[in-house]
């Protein structure tokens, strides 16, 4: 019987060093002397322009925050770590940033990395808000919020768009079969499109990404195609589809179309038909809190990376920010080493308690839902008008 009790000791006390759940939660913030927010996105390779846009546009606001005086004094850092679009990378990223004290997070830049920091910042409890990763299920659970339209919301929106100004026509769709992304925004587009209207549909994955000209040839007849895509093959598709597209003809995509316009080695000003998109931010405003941060951005940074993403990155800081000073206001502490898990439950209760970012870059009086999707107004930003 001794044995048997002693084993169990044991075994009691090896399960409590190498899982710290029941028997106290590491809090890696414990040294802190600044908040930190992390951030995980392409800083290198394909998607760059998003990522250096995020980046950049959040590292401003946080630089705006500290130069006012920080949260009562205390300031913000932002880690920002390169997970070149690809998942496999986010698992690295995550835990050396969880490790290193952050305590709240900017989550992923793109869709595919931040399926995998949803699982990872969900066993933590560690709160993020993304303002780009606009899968449906990134905030599946309780701790992750969007800045961003959430595919469906993007489709859904596109398809009341197409539903209003092509009744009874024929459209073409252009999609990628093998990407979440791109499948998400689609599905919840034809959910919602009018009864009415015919969609010629074509798609392509990985393995043909480079020669669209069986695609081409399918929507050949269409004067308006709705491309649920990234920049990139929707480039690629414009310049080999110039002379054989009508050239009055409309391109129409969701946030993936963000700069499309600065993309090296492709000139837009070429591509006879006209490039729109769905979109929060507007590039070209002319007055209030977008003019300001285009201002501030292209003074900083240049007009390169100038896109929705770093806008909405930017909205993100400011929203986290002032959910935190809320807390703060209202009588909650935060103290600059408080765990990622506590705060997150303070982001939480706010987020999930009306809290509205009233002026924002991307919006006014923007609030979230308790799924954590994000309401606010969408626009239709044309990029170029056709030539």
């Amino acid at each position: 019987m001794k044995i048997t009790k002693i084993l169990a000791l044991v075994l009691a006390a090896l399960m409590c060093l190498t899982s710290f759940a029941g028997c106290g939660e590491v809090n890696y913030a414990e040294n802190n002397t600044e908040y930190v927010i992390g951030l995980s996105g392409p800083l290198t390779g394909d998607a760059a322009m998003y990522g250096t846009a995020v980046a950049n546009a959040a590292q401003m606001a946080v630089d705006e925050i500290n130069a006012a005086g920080g949260l009562n004094g205390i300031k913000f850092k932002l880690v920002a770590t390169d997970d070149m679009h690809d998942a496999t990378k986010v698992s690295t990223n995550y835990s050396s940033m969880y490790e290193g004290g952050m305590q709240v997070s900017l989550g992923t830049v793109t869709t595919a990395p931040g399926e995998e920091f949803k699982n990872l910042s969900a066993d933590d409890n560690v709160f993020f808000l993304t303002p780009s990763a606009s899968g449906d299920d990134i905030p599946e659970f309780a701790n992750g919020y969007q800045m961003c339209f959430a595919d469906g919301n993007q489709g859904k929106v596109a398809a009341e768009f197409v539903s209003k100004n092509f009744k009874g026509q024929t459209i073409g769709v252009f999609y990628k079969a093998d990407e979440n992304y791109s499948k998400g925004i689609y599905k919840q587009f034809k959910e919602n499109l009018d009864s009415s209207v015919t969609v010629v549909e074509t798609t392509f994955t990985d393995a043909n990404a480079t020669d669209f000209s069986t695609q081409i040839d399918t929507l050949k007849a269409c004067k308006f195609i709705f491309m649920p895509i990234y920049y990139t093959p929707a480039s690629l598709f414009m310049m080999q589809a110039k002379d054989i597209i009508a050239a009055d003809a409309t391109y129409y995509g969701c946030d993936g179309f963000d700069g499309i316009d600065n993309i090296d080695g492709f000139d837009i000003t070429t591509i006879p038909q006209a490039v729109t998109m769905l979109s929060h931010f507007n590039s070209k405003a002319t007055e209030g809190a977008a003019k300001e941060f285009i201002d501030k951005y292209v003074a900083k940074f240049g007009a390169g990376t100038l896109n929705q993403f770093g806008a909405s990155a930017y909205d993100c800081v400011y929203a986290i920010y002032g959910a935190m000073k809320k807390a703060i206001d209202e009588g909650t502490e935060i103290p600059v080493s408080i765990s990622a898990s506590d705060l997150c439950e303070i982001l939480k209760d706010q987020f999930n308690g009306g809290y509205t970012l009233e002026v924002g870059v991307t919006g006014e009086n923007i609030k979230w839902e308790s799924t954590g999707y994000v309401n606010k107004g969408a626009i239709q930003y044309v990029i170029k008008d056709a030539n």
